[in-house]
């Protein structure tokens, strides 16, 4: 069983459920800390998951050898559970297999938020190899990935931002777990993301000051599904820094502006 944490409940006005899919590293804690009740106060029923292999979501095989397909299968499972279509969003690696799922099924509408572009991960782990090239050798000689995060100063500088209060990224080092090298760095490599498959409504957010996924990346992600990005001045964890409430609220009311109530008949 996949760790689900589900908070409120549909409302007339938000009929839609929610479904938060974490990146790399991180689980449903992450969308818990701040995300889940901002929604389910504002009366959506608001469900984080953990893909399996993170948080308390087991994996039948080792880490390392999870695949993007598995994720995919993991994301169709709890939407299953959902009724099928809820409202889509994901952080970074969570935000490329959320694009991945869409290719072959439909939500009424999905929010990527600091998401690797369809292009996959080549061009953040370029980003990464240009600062810390030896570093960079290292870690993608570990098949879990944690040596990219290996002290707290490492997650400050990729994760957050420079001003961002100690406590946050300490927080956040200490929770954050492996990462399937398959899935997060040699799929996403090779696979780009069929976007004329994709047929749902994005919102594209980036966050200016992001250590992995470039404004150039999120501009790109944009242009492929025929919309405008918006930038925070933010880090990569949008959801747990201080800013995070203005991201919540963004969320919030473009998914006003959408007409979800049909989607939920």
């Amino acid at each position: 069983m996949l760790e689900v944490i589900d908070k409120g409940s549909c409302s007339d006005a938000h009929p839609v459920p929610l479904l938060f899919v974490h990146g790399g590293w991180h689980g449903a804690w992450c969308w818990d800390e701040h995300f889940l009740d901002f929604f389910a106060d504002a009366g959506y029923r608001a469900v984080a998951m953990s893909l399996r292999g993170h948080g308390t979501s087991p994996t039948d095989k080792p880490l390392p050898r999870v695949s993007i397909a598995d994720y995919i299968d993991d994301i169709r499972s709890v939407a299953d559970d959902l009724g099928g279509s809820p409202v889509l969003i994901g952080h970074s690696l969570g935000g490329y297999t959320i694009q991945r799922y869409l290719e072959d099924r439909t939500a009424p509408a999905a929010v990527l938020v600091g998401s690797l572009p369809p292009s996959g991960v080549l061009g953040a782990a370029l980003r990464v190899w240009r600062r810390r090239p030896w570093m960079t050798v290292h870690s993608f000689n570990d098949p879990t990935l944690v040596r990219f995060l290996r002290t707290s100063a490492l997650a400050r500088e990729y994760l957050f931002c420079a001003d961002t209060p100690e406590v946050v990224v300490q927080s956040c080092w200490h929770r954050a777990g492996p990462e399937s090298i398959r899935a997060a760095m040699t799929e996403p490599m090779f696979r780009r993301v069929d976007t004329e498959r994709v047929r749902t409504p994005m919102l594209v957010l980036g966050a200016v000051h992001d250590g992995f996924v470039s404004v150039r990346a999120v501009r790109a992600t944009a242009r492929a599904y025929r919309t405008e990005p918006e930038f925070f001045d933010m880090g990569h964890n949008m959801m747990l820094e201080p800013g995070w409430a203005d991201v919540a609220r963004r969320i919030h009311t473009w998914l006003q502006s959408r007409d979800l109530v049909s989607h939920a008949v």
